[in-house]
């Protein structure tokens, strides 16, 4: 939900504050510096001293965010706050990844799978919510996923945590040394290419599709229901899969699906066809991130953490390249959009080469 907060309530934070198209940018940017900084900076902490503290101190910088933001009185304390939120958020995903990952064992891509699936349901339903329920009420909103927050806060906080993997004297040595590692550099590469796909997709197909004639409402549902649906039922349809097949090669086969229905949906004419291509890419990118991030936990038990907050790292990085990427491409012109999208194929296919590079090694 903290991951499309922001999405959801900049119209009407806009409107209130009079804010322009740049501002808008460069608070986007303040909450995704904060993701980069903040993923990159927790792992060595919750590999000291376990996950515990990354989960409580995520849920505190997000509850203290969203509190004082309704209440703000202009842009350079909103640009602070969503810096905050974002921090808040990167070491809350980087600590429940690590904590899945940590307990999960021997089924580990399967476990991720199904935590990320409730990842892509906040993100699906807080539009929803804040359209349906809310309108333009967006400080009900942020109050309201202030309460959840305070509330899994309290549950954190009352659940023991056995610290299975902290390493106690751990320091940001340890994050140098994974850097030095050829397939974790590769893994956050892959991870940066498939969250610029998804990103790219999520921001910019309703302008594709309103460019082919398609109604903005439409377009809207077919990116909600078509490719948001999409990633939740390939995540839960995966989970059993990865128990019996390799996670490498679960992501060199997605790879490969990505490729062909990011083209596709990129050429589609037909309303149904164009419906089928968005869902079926949905499904090729739902394995994807849960699935990398098993295999990162695989190969550096010792750091999990640590090697988590560098991948998760890179795919936020990606999230802050590849909107500016694509739009720098296309400029104003709706018809050059189409080839500017054309990224989202070429990504696919050089993360089907990384992962056959990474199956090649494994073998």
């Amino acid at each position: 939900m903290i991951a499309s907060t922001l999405g959801t309530i900049l119209p009407n934070l806009s409107e209130r504050f009079a804010l322009s198209p740049r501002q808008n940018g460069v608070i986007a940017f303040a909450q995704a510096l904060g993701l980069i900084l903040a993923s990159l900076a927790v792992g060595p902490l919750l590999d000291a001293e376990g996950t515990k503290i990354g989960l409580v101190l995520g849920l505190a910088c997000i509850i203290v965010a969203l509190a004082v933001l309704p209440r703000c009185l202009g842009y350079r304390p909103i640009l602070l706050l969503m810096f905050l939120m974002g921090a808040g958020g990167g070491i809350l995903i980087t600590a429940a990844n690590a904590l899945a990952a940590e307990v999960s064992g021997a089924h580990r891509a399967s476990v991720l799978n199904l935590t990320n699936l409730f990842f892509g349901l906040g993100g699906f339903l807080t539009p929803f919510i804040a359209a349906n329920l809310f309108g333009k009420k967006w400080v009900r909103l942020c109050d309201s996923i202030a309460a959840l927050s305070v509330g899994t806060l309290v549950v954190i906080l009352l659940t023991p945590m056995e610290q299975a993997h902290a390493i106690h004297g751990l320091s940001f040595n340890s994050a140098r040394h994974l850097l030095a590692q050829p397939t974790l550099l590769l893994l956050g590469f892959f991870l940066f290419l498939y969250v610029s796909c998804e990103v790219g997709t999520w921001n910019w197909l309703p302008r594709h599709l309103i460019a082919q004639g398609i109604t903005e409402s439409r377009a809207l549902n077919i990116l909600s229901v078509g490719f948001g649906l999409g990633l939740l039922i390939g995540r839960a349809a995966v989970a059993p899969i990865l128990i019996r097949v390799p996670a490498l090669t679960v992501l060199a086969c997605a790879s490969a699906a990505m490729c062909i229905t990011t083209y596709l949906m990129l050429r589609a004419r037909r309303t149904w066809t164009v419906i089928a291509a968005v869902a079926c890419a949905g499904l090729a990118m739902a394995p994807i991130y849960p699935t990398t991030l098993a295999i990162v936990g695989d190969r550096f038990q010792e750091t999990m953490a640590t090697a988590l907050g560098i991948a998760i790292t890179c795919g936020w990085i990606g999230l802050a390249v590849s909107s500016r990427l694509i739009g720098s491409m296309a400029g104003g012109d709706s018809q050059k959009l189409r080839k500017s999208l054309l990224i989202l194929p070429c990504f696919s296919s050089i993360m089907l080469i990384v992962s056959l590079v990474l199956l090649t090694q494994n073998n």
